[in-house]
């Protein structure tokens, strides 16, 4: 399978590209609902330029060694958000669609709770992958070829908080030597 890898600013200017996407679309959103964990960054970026609410659904598919296998998808109870009502014309965001699943069955969560109050509801991800079961509304980057993606944030999937803590040590020991 081939690898992609993401850098931080990369990940940055994917985010604001498809910020670009959505407003040049012309489509007005009132509420953007992100799939955690991946869709967080997504989610928390474009509700600050847009200046609209977030809700998040957690879900989790991803399991095992590097967090590569996938498995059956579970979500939270209810949404997490701060607005006393969903809007009815919803943004879902996440970070790919790879098999698409957690996309659609995303989609098929919020249909099944909020329904009678939503209008309109459309997709957005960094990337979309050929073999994703559904084709995002919004979308940065098509990958034919349906590479692994390496995401900046991975890093912290295997460091430790000792390993961080070690780090800042080591550094804040050497900048101390070096004032003296």
């Amino acid at each position: 399978m081939p690898e992609l890898y993401v850098s931080w600013s990369d990940y940055h200017r994917l985010i604001e590209q498809l910020a670009a996407q959505i407003y040049q679309s012309g489509w007005e959103f009132n509420q953007i609902v992100c799939i955690a964990k991946g869709g967080l960054r997504v989610g928390d970026t474009l509700c600050r330029l847009f200046d609209q609410p977030l809700a998040v659904l957690s879900a989790a598919s991803y399991r095992g060694e590097g967090n590569r296998v996938r498995g059956r998808i579970i979500f939270s109870e209810h949404l997490s958000m701060v607005a006393t009502e969903l809007g009815d014309r919803i943004l879902v965001v996440d970070d790919l669609a790879d098999s698409g699943i957690s996309l659609r069955e995303s989609v098929n969560w919020l249909q099944a709770r909020y329904g009678d109050h939503i209008t309109v509801l459309r997709t957005a991800v960094l990337w979309y992958k050929d073999c994703s079961v559904v084709k995002p509304d919004y979308y940065v980057t098509y990958l034919p070829d349906n590479p692994w993606i390496h995401q900046p944030f991975e890093y912290y999937e295997h460091a430790s908080p000792a390993e961080i803590a070690a780090q800042y040590n080591s550094a804040r020991s050497g900048t101390a030597a070096e004032s003296r």
